[in-house]
Parts: C-alpha cells; sequence; structure tokens
C-alpha cells in the first residue's frame, strides 16, 4: 500500500476518532473533561488542510508515559502545552510550546534571548518571558485536538509508543515525497528546526522512521474499542 493510500485510511479512522468526541481545544479544556487516564493526542490547525481536501491536517502526534514507572497521565501532558487558564505557561516544560514560541519569534521579527534558554529560570527571566508565553498558549490553545485512549501500562514498549511513532512516520514528508503539504503561511515554516520544516509537523523524533505494515490495522483496533 503506497503511502497515499495509508493516509487516507488514516484519516478515515481519525473521522472515526472525530465522531466518537468530537473535536476538542485546550482552551476550553480542563481536568474535568473527562480524559483517560493514557492515550495519543493529535493536534490539527486552523488553515492547514488536507490536498484536494477540507480536511485538516494533523500537525502534531503525541504521548506520554513510555517510560517505565512514569505517572504522568494524558491531561498532565495536555495541560502542559497548554498552559494556565490564565494565559501563562512553561516552555520549559513543553517542547512544544517551546517550538511554537520560536516559531512565533522568527515570523514576527522579535527577538527574546532567554527563550528556550535552560530546564529552568528566575522569576525575573520568566516575568520577561510571560507576554509571550500568553501568545504560545492562544497558538496551541485554538488547535483543533482528538486524542485516542490507550490504557496500556508505562513502558518504552507500550501500544502508546508505538501508535505515536508509526503515525509520525506516515504522516511525515521529512526526505520523502510530499503529500498533505503546511501551506505556505504555516507557522511551523520559520521555525529554524528544519525536521519541522521539512516534516510539516511540530515533531522531530521519528519523522524520518519507517511505517509498521500493521500499524493501521491495529490503529483501527483501539479506535473501534472506542467506538464500543
Amino acid at each position: 500500500m503506497n503511502r497515499s493510500v495509508m493516509l487516507d485510511s488514516f484519516y478515515c479512522q481519525l473521522d472515526a476518532l472525530k465522531a466518537i468526541n468530537g473535536f476538542k481545544r485546550l482552551s476550553n479544556c480542563s481536568s474535568r473533561s473527562e480524559w483517560p487516564k493514557r492515550g495519543v493526542y493529535f493536534f490539527f490547525e486552523l488553515g492547514e488542510g488536507r490536498a484536494n481536501s477540507t480536511a485538516l491536517r494533523v500537525v502534531r502526534v503525541g504521548t506520554h508515559a513510555v517510560s517505565a514507572g512514569s505517572k504522568t497521565t494524558l491531561w498532565n501532558r495536555l495541560s502542559t502545552h497548554r498552559g494556565s487558564l490564565r494565559g501563562t505557561g512553561n516552555h520549559r516544560g513543553s517542547i512544544f510550546r517551546k517550538r511554537v514560541g520560536e516559531s512565533l519569534l522568527a515570523k514576527n521579527n522579535d527577538l527574546l534571548k532567554s527563550w528556550g534558554i535552560g530546564t529552568n529560570a528566575p522569576k525575573d527571566i520568566r516575568d520577561s518571558e510571560a507576554a509571550h508565553e500568553k501568545l504560545v498558549s492562544a497558538y496551541i490553545g485554538d488547535m483543533p485536538l482528538l486524542w485516542l485512549a490507550i490504557g496500556d501500562d508505562a513502558s518504552a514498549k507500550s501500544e502508546r509508543g508505538y501508535i505515536e511513532r508509526n503515525a509520525i512516520a506516515l504522516l511525515s514528508n521529512y526526505q520523502k515525497v510530499a503529500v498533505d503539504s503546511p501551506s505556505k503561511g504555516w507557522l511551523g515554516n520559520f521555525s529554524a528546526t528544519s525536521t519541522i520544516r521539512e516534516s510539516g509537523l511540530w515533531n522531530t523524533n521519528h519523522v524520518d522512521g519507517a511505517v509498521d505494515p500493521d500499524f493501521l490495522e491495529r490503529f483501527s483496533k483501539f479506535v473501534k474499542e472506542m467506538e464500543r
């Protein structure tokens, strides 16, 4: 099966997933939004459509708890990407926020030398970054989101990790003939990270991976479990 056909099949499964819970937006979500404990999430982006279709394309795939003993839940991870309800956030705790913030700075020809430096920062630095953190929160908070519940144990060999890796590999245009290319105005085009620009995703890991031939069947199995 060629990649275009596989992508069509994958997006059909995402349509089935959307029919179950619909799109969410993190700006409207909280811990009370009935999240499963564990799962895989798929971010879409307004203005980023599939080729020859009105459907939105996936721009980021992620999961959590892929190391033994991890207690991170799906909402833990998503809330870190979202930031606080006040609109602030911590890009040092979310590589997604960091990359979006870098791209916003580049697009607007702004300079914030502290952005992305270190794993923590003193209060005066965080205060100087607060306005930009709010821009990042607004951008990510408006992205349509789907999630797939997969409740397996925290492990590097988890089914969640398998779904994440293979979905990214399938969606990625990195070093491949492009399918569902980003729009010319996509924010990721301003990223300093070549794998983001070339893959068309806000991911860098697994963008050069190969897709397991069994991926679509295994993905479909989890979607059908949610339909029950």
